[in-house]
């Protein structure tokens, strides 16, 4: 046995799981089974100290690192600037979690065996240039869009409690003209309920003009870099700023990650899932995971095609003749824009070629 145990085979595969503080990393032999395993922290000084020790052990053919895209975003970056492949772990197998109990060790060596074994092999973005920029600014405009709603909500709930008066003059004003006049309200006193309103409408009021005017803005910053980015998506019919923002969010920095179009319409959810059995043959059912912002961005760039799309509506029409649902001609009409915009992420602004 202790024979066996000194067998290695001098390459090995490094899990690692990542938290805001520290990092667990795992170093696992490929014929010599779990090496040992390291805690550093997460900054420059410890990624050096990582990186040191895995190449200690021989040559490291890949860095199976949990949450790429989050904690582990800064290793990931650092590790590939230093030339070493990075593929997403992914979360573990609950059923493992089970049997073996959880620890930060386990985890990475979880980690490190998914990759091994050939069950991780997602490539996670390289978040370092136009779209990640886009993906961070469009938080904070989703964020201030969600509260700019909230806002008006709030208004209308209020005002159902307001005066006749007050009530008469708001009555059937568009957002902006309502928070316009409700923030111009000039309440003097606060010593009844009603003055409180008005001190609260007024808030309100210019709470949702300063969430609209940042909205506004973050959307025109957006628009920027999605031209600058990927304009041939702005061209096709039915693709705004939103749907194209979103399409590059998913694609990433380095869409060529994407092997192929059944590849991108399983991460939008698109694609369809086979439920077959030996009672049944050729069945499917919709696929209820993937990205489903860019999944209802995609529903969206479709129903705007069925009613201005030419092309379009004929296809409708001869499906619905054939006996289609229009369930069912919706789901085709995803997965063939989902085609399209696969092909177009590829090419590249300044060329106009399409990227291998």
């Amino acid at each position: 046995m202790s024979t066996l145990e000194s067998v290695h085979s001098g390459h090995v595969v490094i899990g690692v799981d990542t938290h805001k503080h520290i990092h667990v990393a795992a170093v696992l032999d490929t014929i010599g089974g779990i090496l040992a395993t390291l805690t550093v922290p997460t900054d420059t000084g410890g990624f050096k100290q990582l990186l040191g020790w895995a190449n200690s052990f021989g040559t490291v053919l890949v860095f199976g690192i949990e949450g790429t895209g989050s904690y582990g975003a800064t290793l990931t970056s650092f590790l590939r600037r230093h030339g070493h492949k990075v593929v997403e772990a992914g979360r573990p197998d609950r059923r493992q979690r089970r049997l073996n109990g959880k620890s930060d060790t386990l985890d990475a060596e979880n980690a490190a065996r998914s990759v091994l074994a050939g069950f991780a092999t997602v490539i996670p973005k390289t978040a370092d240039s136009g779209v990640e920029m886009i993906r961070q600014l469009k938080i904070a405009h989703d964020s201030a869009v969600t509260d700019r709603s909230a806002a008006i909500i709030s208004i209308k709930a209020m005002l159902v409690h307001a005066d006749d008066t007050l009530r008469r003059e708001t009555n059937r004003m568009t957002p902006i003209k309502l928070a316009r006049h409700l923030a111009a309200l000039r309440p003097q006193n606060l010593e009844t309920p009603a003055d409180a309103l008005r001190h609260a409408l007024r808030s309100l009021a210019r709470r949702w003009q300063h969430l609209d005017s940042e909205a506004k803005e973050l959307r025109a910053s957006i628009e920027a870099l999605v031209i600058r980015t990927a304009p041939q998506l702005l061209e096709q019919f039915g693709i705004g700023v939103d749907t194209a923002a979103e399409i590059l969010i998913v694609a990433g920095d380095n869409p060529e990650r994407i092997h192929s179009e059944a590849a991108f319409a399983k991460l939008a959810g698109i694609s369809p899932v086979p439920t077959g059995s030996g009672m049944t043959s050729g069945r499917h059912r919709i696929n209820h995971g993937g990205h489903r912002q860019l999944n209802a961005a995609i529903y969206r760039t479709v129903i705007v095609r069925m009613r201005f799309h030419e092309p379009t509506i004929a296809y409708v029409a001869r499906r619905t003749a054939e006996g289609k649902s229009k369930r069912d001609i919706i789901r085709c009409l995803k997965r063939y824009v989902i085609r399209e915009v696969y092909h177009l992420i590829k090419v590249n602004p300044r060329t106009g070629e399409i990227a291998s």
